[in-house]
């Protein structure tokens, strides 16, 4: 079996869980009002983070191989040793020396189907370009891999280059790109996916990411507020698949949606009681890209991963599921 190759980042989060936003704005008012203090008995939980970390984990999880390329300090290069050391050999560590990122997270469960917001400080994950990624071992674990996937291009100043490269040197391996929030630099995506999309086989992305994208590319808004969602959803994937000529998986939360610009496929959301959410989209990739690989047709694809993510935001411990928990879930509702 060879190896999913994810890079580049790694965060050390922090996680703050609060009922709503009013929740966390009264108490930081009252707090003001009376000149400053500690607001206690706040539920708040300390975890590996980054795109691609979450995904190796959960790829790990689910009985992949999986080398992680990405920068981490030798407090950060320890834990993730920790944090992987369960898998033994089936997890590589390529760790270049430098700032990892570190996030506080802010998440909001009563509001709607829950809410994260992230303030982060991204370390050296913002120029992690080719020149981390060039050395003969890494060439050649990129070329005997089953995927690469780069993630977090928002973050990457580099983002774009990264992907080039690595996916020139691994001609026969699935080219997967999440790019997480790219809010602030959508123009900048939409001008620099151009030269690389030729290279790439997926672009997975949420909701938000739909919409910023859309924006700066003549598309219309993602609406939640329509009768048929579905057809919605998979009508707003296969126009921009059919625009950028690359096949989008859309992750949302009332469901997921597929196209390569001339068919699509959407599958509706599993609904649970949501008891964490910051890592919920690194879950959906990491089953998408066993999906990819295990030559699950669409619909079956889609329909895997929204069961690895119901199965992770029940999970008050961020956990991730295997593939044992995945499969039981699936014969339970009869997939």
């Amino acid at each position: 079996m060879k190896p999913i190759v994810v890079m580049p980042d790694f965060f050390v989060d922090r996680i703050i869980r609060l009922r709503s936003k009013e929740q966390f704005f009264d108490a930081l008012n009252e707090k003001a009002r009376l000149g400053g203090g500690s607001i206690r008995g706040i539920p708040t939980a300390n975890i590996k983070g980054g795109n691609a970390t979450n995904i190796a984990y959960c790829l790990a999880k689910l009985g992949v191989r999986v080398s992680l390329f990405t920068v981490a300090d030798e407090l950060g290069a320890a834990i993730l040793k920790q944090t992987f050391s369960r898998f033994g050999d089936m997890v590589s560590l390529l760790i270049a020396g430098g700032k990892h990122g570190s996030t506080t997270a802010f998440e909001f469960l009563d509001d709607k189907s829950g809410v994260n917001i992230m303030m982060s400080d991204v370390g050296e994950i913002s120029d992690f370009g080719p020149d981390r990624v060039n050395s003969p071992e890494h060439l050649k674990i990129m070329s005997h891999s089953d995927a690469v996937v780069v993630v977090n291009w928002g973050s990457n100043s580099k983002g774009t280059e990264l992907a080039e490269y690595t996916f020139r040197n691994s001609p026969r391996s699935l080219h997967f790109i999440d790019p997480a929030d790219i809010e602030t630099r959508k123009h900048e995506f939409r001008d620099s996916f151009r030269g690389i999309a030729g290279l790439t086989d997926v672009l997975s992305i949420n909701e938000c990411e739909y919409n910023s994208l859309a924006e700066v590319a003549g598309l219309g808004h993602l609406e939640f507020n329509a009768e048929d969602i579905g057809g919605v959803t998979a009508n707003a994937a296969k126009q921009l698949a059919e625009l950028i000529n690359v096949s989008v998986d859309l992750h949302t939360r009332t469901g997921a949606a597929w196209s390569n610009g001339r068919e699509s496929s959407f599958v509706h959301a599993i609904k649970v009681e949501v008891r964490t959410l910051t890592g919920a989209g690194d879950s959906w990739d990491s089953a998408d890209i066993v999906g990819y690989l295990a030559g699950l047709d669409a619909h079956e694809r889609l329909t895997f991963s929204n069961a690895a993510v119901s199965l992770y935001l029940r999970n008050q411990s961020s956990e991730p599921p295997t593939s044992t928990d995945l499969f039981d879930l699936l014969e339970r509702i009869g997939v």
